[in-house]
């Protein structure tokens, strides 16, 4: 008997033992299917150049052909509050990249470098297993803070203004990438030069209060023409892309297309230039046809692409995950969004700085070098004050302050800023700002007689007593400048 009992229980053990060896079995399957839905997605952004919102499809103009951005806004979630800080292309690509807003990441003059001692999203997504990957143009330094896993530059093309993005190289790396990955794909197009069009018409062309009274202007009708058809062309690039991502990747792929800034509103704070497309597509995650009004912002990107791969952002970082929106909570992202003007170093160069606020309704700008206080900014240094003069004298119908509501006014055509009935919204945007540009370590400040002239530390300087192709200097005020004349930025 004692032996029957004891092979029955050793018959009851083994049975237990290979049961339970079934259900590790099991529990090991269901962790390997779990990790599969949760593995870390793919992350691609493709950024157009110099493109306004106002001229897609999705966002309301049918007379430009932007199809495979109006697909993607019917697959994902179309933003119609995103926001860049500055409406030219290196400072707008730097926010991108570093989660930080111009002047504090340090690149807010174009063509200059990003402080050498900011972390870049290549490698805060390193860190988090991802591959960073640049596929077309650049326009961002130093390499030491942008240091691509792999980067492969536009490509020649006959037959067209700009050069291509490097699809081929894009083609194969979906094909035989193992690893999650987080690439920025960046096209040169619609930036001029654009494509020269035959015979363009007007009423091919849709206006806005802000290029109305160019309606009849053939030169401009002409360049409109063109700029559309270099969009149309961007759009098959896009294209493109689509069809390798929808035949090489997953649905688990995070698709985001935006324009780095508006052309009509190019070095401004006007939401002509600031006000940026984004679309985002997440099969996994984003509900179809989806849209948000919330204020998000470029230097949000980094933080959001984070969040995704696992970790929080840190606290030196500007911008905030936008991840509940995409999940489609509908919450606020951003109370403020803040813009920066710095006309130095582009052909122009004229000393006009400007600094934006804005909520989802109301924006304050204030004009640091406007004619109603440029004699408040004078040094009494013959040859700097030339220069502030011409500055003031160059934007002489930008006043000192402005303030729009946007509700009523999405095109800023109605300065309010003294109007009494909204004294109070002026003065608490007015202070968010100055607070803002304090905490970024700004050049600029609340007081006035403050206009400096900047340049980067070097022989490479800022020039502004040089002519260039577009600006001209007087022979008597020509290498007058010296370096204390300047404000050095260190970095640069």
């Amino acid at each position: 008997m004692e032996i029957v009992k004891c092979f029955k229980i050793a018959i009851g053990l083994t049975v237990i033992g290979l049961t339970s060896c079934v259900n590790n079995n099991n529990k090991k399957n269901t962790i390997a299917e779990v990790h599969k839905d949760i593995e870390k997605p793919n992350l691609i952004f493709y950024l157009a150049d110099d493109q306004d919102v106002y001229d897609y499809g999705c966002y309301g103009n049918k007379k430009v052909n932007t199809a495979a951005v109006d697909r993607l806004a019917k697959e994902g979630m179309l933003f119609n509050n995103a926001f860049t800080a500055q409406a030219i292309c290196a400072p707008s690509r730097s926010q991108l990249f570093t989660g930080k807003y111009p002047i504090k990441n340090g690149c807010f003059a174009n063509h200059t470098a990003t402080r050498p001692n900011i972390e870049s999203v290549t490698s805060r997504m390193e860190k988090l297993g991802y591959e960073v990957v640049l596929a077309g143009k650049s326009h961002v330094k130093p390499s030491s803070v942008y240091n691509w896993d792999k980067a492969w530059a536009p490509v020649p093309k006959k037959g067209v203004p700009r050069d291509y993005i490097p699809l081929d190289s894009i083609a194969h790396y979906f094909k035989t990438t193992d690893k999650p990955f987080c690439m920025f794909i960046t096209s040169k197009y619609p930036h001029g030069k654009y494509f020269e069009v035959e015979n363009p018409k007007a009423e091919d062309i849709k206006f806005y209060p802000f290029n109305i009274k160019k309606k009849d202007n053939p030169d401009y009708v002409k360049a409109k023409a063109g700029y559309y058809r270099s969009i149309e062309e961007d759009n098959t690039q896009l294209e493109s892309v689509l069809k390798l991502v929808d035949s090489y990747l997953n649905d688990n792929t995070l698709f985001i297309y935006s324009a780095d800034h508006g052309v009509s509103g190019k070095f401004t704070v006007k939401d002509i230039g600031l006000k940026v497309p984004f679309v985002a597509r997440w099969p996994k995650v984003i509900k179809p046809n989806s849209k948000s009004s919330q204020l998000i912002h470029y230097t949000d990107v980094l933080p959001t692409f984070m969040e995704i791969a696992g970790e929080k952002s840190t606290e030196d970082i500007d911008g905030n995950s936008f991840l509940p929106l995409l999940k489609g909570e509908n919450v606020q992202i951003n109370k403020y969004v803040y813009g920066v003007r710095t006309n130095q170093n582009i052909l122009n160069s004229e000393i006009f700085p400007s600094r934006m606020i804005r909520d989802k309704r109301y924006k304050y700008i204030r004009n640091f070098n406007s004619l109603e206080v440029v004699e408040q900014n004078l040094t009494g240094k013959s040859n700097v004050d030339y220069f502030i003069k011409r500055g003031a004298n160059a934007f002489n119908n930008e006043p000192f302050e402005e303030l729009y509501d946007l509700q009523n006014d999405p095109f800023e055509q109605h300065n309010l800023v003294k109007n009494p009935e909204i004294k109070s919204i002026k003065e608490s945007l007015r202070k968010a700002m100055f607070s803002w540009m304090k905490s970024q370590g700004d050049i600029l400040d609340e007081s006035i007689g403050n206009m400096p002239l900047i340049t980067p530390k070097g022989d490479g300087g800022f020039k502004l007593d040089k002519d260039t192709p577009r600006r001209k200097i007087p022979n008597s005020i020509k290498n007058t400048l010296n370096t204390e004349d300047y404000t050095i930025i260190e970095h640069w």
